[in-house]
């Protein structure tokens, strides 16, 4: 996205355009891999060398309160980003921390229940699926090949 378009979307959600937050989100955008806080930092950093973590946690917490970028929950206390704000939902493997999207039918924000409506307005909803992803369960049969006789689906 060039400069005009995102200086008109940070008008738009009530946030001032500065250099960081232009970074920040640019970063997000790109990314395909849900970072962390600290993540984006060493990214942004090779723009910015000045830019402080605090500002990146705070810049994210900008970004994410007005719905420019989300919170992925995973298997760990580390938080993790997603730049793509379009409905979808999250594999999340508990071994390695990878986080990757999927889509899947029936799980709109217009499949939820009624009862969800009377609970308040609802911003998103997200699948989240956790377990062991592949490469993880192929590692773990090198190291412990007669722990898991089973083979695995494929």
């Amino acid at each position: 996205m060039s400069m005009e378009p995102l200086k008109s979307l940070f008008a738009k959600c009530g946030l001032k355009f500065t250099n960081q937050r232009y970074l920040v989100y640019m970063a997000m955008t790109a990314a395909k891999d849900h970072p962390s806080a600290e993540t984006v930092w060493r990214r942004v950093r090779e723009e910015a060398p000045a830019i402080s973590l605090d500002t990146v946690y705070r810049t994210l917490a900008a970004l994410e309160a007005r719905g420019l970028v989300s919170r992925v929950p995973g298997g760990s206390d580390e938080g993790r980003f997603d730049g793509d704000v379009s409905p979808h939902h999250h594999l999340v493997c508990l071994s390695c921390g990878a986080i990757e999207d999927f889509t899947m039918p029936g799980a709109a924000l217009s499949d939820l229940p009624p009862l969800v409506a009377q609970w308040g307005q609802v911003r998103d909803a997200q699948v989240l699926v956790r377990g062991v992803c592949r490469a993880c369960l192929g590692r773990m049969q090198q190291t412990q090949p007669h722990d898991n006789q089973r083979s695995l689906p494929k």
